[in-house]
C-alpha cells in the first residue's frame, strides 16, 4: 500500500488500509512484508519475560461463523447507540474546536474518528482532515507523526481520538507526550467509562462492536509496531496491511452501518449535547480507582494485568492469554461474544456485584516470575483525585459458565486454560 499521491512524507505508508481514502490517512510505515506474527502463548510469556508488546504481533483472530453472527446481531443493537454517542462526542468537540483536525489513536480510535469525520460531513458540511497515528503505552507518542501533522495544520485545531478507556492510562500517555507542544492533550472518546475525560458520547460501559474482531473491522490494519529492527528514528511508527483478508472485510460495513443512523439520532443530539457539555464532566479517575480494587481482591500484584470494560475484555480474548473474566450480574445479556470467546478458549466466567464495569478481563501470568511494564507509578493518578469507592464484595467462587482456574500466581497459572 501506498500513501497519498503527491505528498512524499507519506510514501511506504499504508494509506487508508481498506478503507475510503476520504476517510482516513494512516501515518504507519508499511511492514506489510515484514514476518512479525507470534503465536499467542508464546507472545504472552516474551511480555511478561520483558519484550515489549508493540516489538511483534500478535496472529489475527479468525471469527467462526457462531462468533459472526453474534458481532452482526451486536451491531443491529447498537449501531443506534454508537451514532448518539459519536454525535454527542463530535459536538463537544466542535464547542472549542469549529473545524477540527482529527487524529485517531490507531486502531481502536480510527473507526470512530471516521465516524465523526462522517457526522462532521453530513451536519455541519466539513471536509475533516483525520489521519490514524500510533500511542504506545510506555514509548509514548509517534512523534514522527504528530510533526507530521503540526507541520500542516493549526495545532489549535488538532484534536486526539480514542475508542474508549479503561484504567486511563492512554490519557497520561498523551499528556505527558504532547502538553509541552502546545497541542490540547484532551482526548475524545466513543465511551469513557473510566471517568477520565471530559469528552466522550456515553460514560456506560457498552459494547461498540467495532471492538468484537481485529483488522477486519479496522480497515485491514494490524496493532502498530514499534521494532528499532524495521523501524528507524524518522520514520513512523509501523503496521501491516491484510489484504488477504479483504474477502472478510467488515471495515466500511460497520462504518455505513452506523452513519445510517445519523438521522435517527439527529434530534436527540441536538437536544442532549448542550445539557452534556454543562454539566460536570471532570474526570474521578473511577476506573483506576475500581481496578485497584479488583487487583487487590484477587491479590493481583499489577493492575497492568486487569483490563476493564467491554472493550478491554474482548481484547483480552482475542489476542491475551486470559485468566478469569468478571462480569456484572445485570449485564450478561449484554455480553454473548465476550462468554463466547471465554467458552471458546475454556476461561473461568465470574459474575460479580457491583462491578462498575460491564465487565473486568484479567490476564494470567505466564511463565516462573513475570515482568510487568507496569504503569503505576508513572501512570497513576495522584491519590488526591482517586475517589473513595466501597469495598467490592467477597470474591466468589466460579460461576457454571467458569472452567478451572486456581490462584493469580505464576505457580497456579498452568491450572487455567
Amino acid at each position: 500500500m501506498a500513501g497519498r499521491p503527491g505528498d512524499p512524507a507519506l510514501a511506504g505508508t499504508i494509506g487508508s488500509g481498506s478503507y475510503d481514502p476520504a476517510d482516513v490517512t494512516f501515518l504507519l510505515t508499511d511492514l506489510s512484508a515484514v514476518d512479525l506474527e507470534r503465536p499467542t502463548e508464546d507472545r504472552e510469556e516474551a511480555m511478561q519475560a520483558g519484550r515489549h508488546y508493540s516489538e511483534d504481533l500478535p496472529v489475527e483472530y479468525q471469527p467462526d461463523a457462531g462468533y459472526l453472527r453474534l458481532y452482526h446481531q451486536a451491531l443491529e443493537r447498537s449501531a443506534r447507540r454508537v451514532a448518539l454517542a459519536t454525535g454527542l462526542v463530535a459536538e463537544l468537540v466542535r464547542v472549542t474546536k469549529p473545524e477540527p483536525v482529527l487524529a485517531s489513536i490507531a486502531r481502536a480510535g480510527t473507526p470512530v474518528g471516521i465516524l465523526m469525520r462522517r457526522w462532521y460531513g453530513w451536519r455541519h458540511g466539513l471536509d475533516t482532515p483525520h489521519y490514524a497515528i500510533s500511542v504506545i503505552k510506555d514509548r509514548g507518542v509517534d512523534m514522527n507523526a504528530v510533526r507530521y501533522l503540526t507541520e500542516r495544520f493549526d495545532r489549535e485545531a488538532i484534536q486526539f481520538v480514542d475508542g474508549w478507556t479503561g484504567k486511563g492510562v492512554m490519557t497520561r500517555v498523551l499528556t505527558e507526550a504532547v502538553a509541552g507542544l502546545g497541542l490540547d492533550d484532551t482526548l475524545a472518546v466513543l465511551a469513557d467509562p473510566a471517568r477520565c475525560v471530559p469528552l466522550y458520547g456515553t460514560r456506560d460501559d457498552f459494547l461498540i462492536p467495532s471492538a468484537c474482531l481485529n483488522s477486519t473491522v479496522s480497515g485491514l490494519v494490524s496493532r502498530t509496531v514499534l521494532n528499532a529492527e524495521h523501524i528507524g528514528p524518522d520514520d513512523f511508527h509501523g503496521a501491516k496491511f491484510y489484504g488477504e483478508l479483504a474477502p472478510h472485510d467488515l471495515s466500511r460495513h460497520f462504518v455505513d452501518t452506523v452513519v445510517a443512523q445519523f438521522d435517527a439520532v439527529a434530534d436527540e443530539v441536538a437536544e442532549t449535547w448542550p445539557r452534556l457539555w454543562a454539566g460536570d464532566r471532570r474526570p474521578t479517575w473511577a476506573g483506576w480507582a475500581a481496578v485497584e480494587r479488583i487487583a487487590a481482591a484477587y491479590d493481583i500484584p499489577d493492575v497492568i494485568m486487569v483490563k476493564p470494560g467491554v472493550g478491554e475484555t474482548t481484547r483480552v480474548l482475542l489476542r491475551r492469554v486470559p485468566w478469569r473474566i468478571l462480569v456484572a450480574p445485570d449485564r450478561v445479556d449484554e455480553l454473548p461474544h465476550v462468554l463466547a470467546l471465554a467458552a471458546d478458549r475454556g476461561v473461568a466466567v465470574e459474575e460479580m456485584a457491583d462491578l462498575p464495569f460491564s465487565c473486568v478481563g484479567l490476564v494470567r501470568p505466564v511463565g516462573a516470575a513475570p515482568v510487568f511494564h507496569t504503569p503505576n507509578a508513572r501512570w497513576r493518578p495522584d491519590a488526591a483525585d482517586l475517589p473513595d469507592l466501597p469495598d467490592l464484595p467477597a470474591v466468589p467462587g466460579p460461576s457454571d459458565r467458569s472452567g478451572p482456574s486456581g490462584p493469580w500466581s505464576p505457580s497456579g497459572a498452568s491450572d487455567a486454560s
